[in-house]
C-alpha cells in the first residue's frame, strides 16, 4: 500500500514539475513577445526586405504592378467608353474618370505614406491609453507587467505550482489563454502586413465605379485589426485599475474574465465595425464573405 502511494505520489510530482517547467519557459518568453506582436506602430514599415517588396519607387515592386494595373484601367475605360457610343449606354464622364485618375493614382504611388500616418495614429492612440495607465497606476500597462502582478496578486509560484489544485488550474488556464493569444496576434501581425501590400491596388480601385468595393473591404479589414491594439489597451487598463488587494477566489476570477477579455477582442472588434477575423479557421470564410 506505501509502495502505491509513493508511485502515486512520484507521478503526481512528475506532473506539476513538467507543468512548473512550461509556464515557466512561458512567463519568461512569451509576454515581452505579446507585446511586440500587439502594439503595432510604423517601425512594422521599417524592414529593407518589406520595403523593397513594397517598391521604393514606381518602377520597383508591388508599386511596378500596380502602375500596370493604372494603365489597364485606362485601356479598360476607353474601351468601355467607345462601346457605350454605339450601345448608347450611359458611362462616366471623361472628366470625372481623369479627376479620380489623378487623385487616386497619386494616393497609389504614396500609399506607403499614408498607411504609415494611419499606423502611427491607430499606435499614438493605444499609447497615449497606456501612458494614462503608468500615470495612475505607476505601473507599465502591458503583457509582461500583466502576468508579474498575476503571480504576486493571487500567488501563484511555479516553483510550487500544484497543477491538480485550484490555483494551479488557473494557473494553467491563464498560461494557454496567453499563448493562444500569441498565436492570434501573430496571424493579426501577418495580416496587417498582408493588407499593408495590398495598399496600391486599394486606392486604384476608387478609380472606377465597378471596383471601388475592394477598397471598402480593405479599409474596413485593415482598421479592425489595428483598431484591435486599442481595445487591448483600454482592457488592460481596465485589469490595472481593479484592486487585486485581496487574493480570494473573486479576485482570481476576473484575471480569468479579464484574459478572456482579451481573446474575444477580436470578435468584439469584427461585431462592431467588421473586419477580418484572426482566428484560424474562421479567416478564410470571412474574408471570402467580404464582398457581399
Amino acid at each position: 500500500m506505501e509502495n502505491s502511494n509513493n508511485i502515486t505520489q512520484l507521478i503526481i510530482d512528475t506532473i506539476n514539475h513538467i507543468f512548473e517547467t512550461l509556464f515557466s519557459s512561458i512567463d519568461n518568453n512569451l509576454y515581452s513577445v505579446l507585446d511586440d506582436i500587439t502594439f503595432i506602430n510604423s517601425d512594422i514599415l521599417q524592414d529593407k526586405n518589406f520595403e523593397n517588396l513594397f517598391g521604393t519607387s514606381s518602377s520597383h515592386g508591388i508599386l511596378l504592378i500596380a502602375n500596370s494595373f493604372l494603365l489597364a484601367f485606362i485601356l479598360y475605360y476607353a474601351t468601355r467608353y467607345l462601346i457605350a457610343h454605339f450601345t448608347y449606354t450611359q458611362t462616366e464622364t471623361p472628366f470625372s474618370f481623369i479627376i479620380k485618375l489623378i487623385l487616386f493614382g497619386i494616393a497609389m504611388n504614396f500609399s506607403f505614406f499614408l498607411i504609415e500616418l494611419i499606423v502611427d495614429i491607430i499606435s499614438n492612440v493605444s499609447l497615449a491609453i497606456r501612458n494614462l495607465g503608468e500615470s495612475l497606476f505607476q505601473k507599465n500597462i502591458c503583457f509582461s507587467e500583466l502576468i508579474t502582478t498575476i503571480n504576486t496578486n493571487i500567488s501563484i509560484d511555479t516553483n510550487s505550482l500544484n497543477i491538480f489544485s485550484l490555483d494551479g488550474l488557473i494557473k494553467g488556464t491563464l498560461s494557454m489563454s496567453l499563448l493562444n493569444l500569441v498565436f492570434s496576434y501573430s496571424l493579426r501581425y501577418i495580416l496587417i502586413k498582408v493588407f499593408i501590400l495590398l495598399s496600391p491596388f486599394a486606392f486604384l480601385s476608387l478609380t472606377l465605379d465597378k471596383t471601388n468595393w475592394f477598397f471598402k473591404a480593405w479599409f474596413r479589414n485593415l482598421f479592425s485589426l489595428l483598431f484591435i491594439q486599442i481595445i487591448v489597451a483600454i482592457v488592460l487598463l481596465i485589469l490595472f485599475s481593479m484592486d487585486y488587494s485581496s487574493t480570494n477566489l473573486f479576485t482570481k476570477f476576473i484575471y480569468v474574465g479579464g484574459i478572456y477579455a482579451l481573446i474575444k477582442t477580436n470578435s468584439l472588434v469584427r461585431d462592431f465595425i467588421g473586419g477580418v477575423s484572426t482566428e484560424v479557421s474562421q479567416s478564410v470564410k470571412n474574408f471570402v464573405g467580404i464582398k457581399s
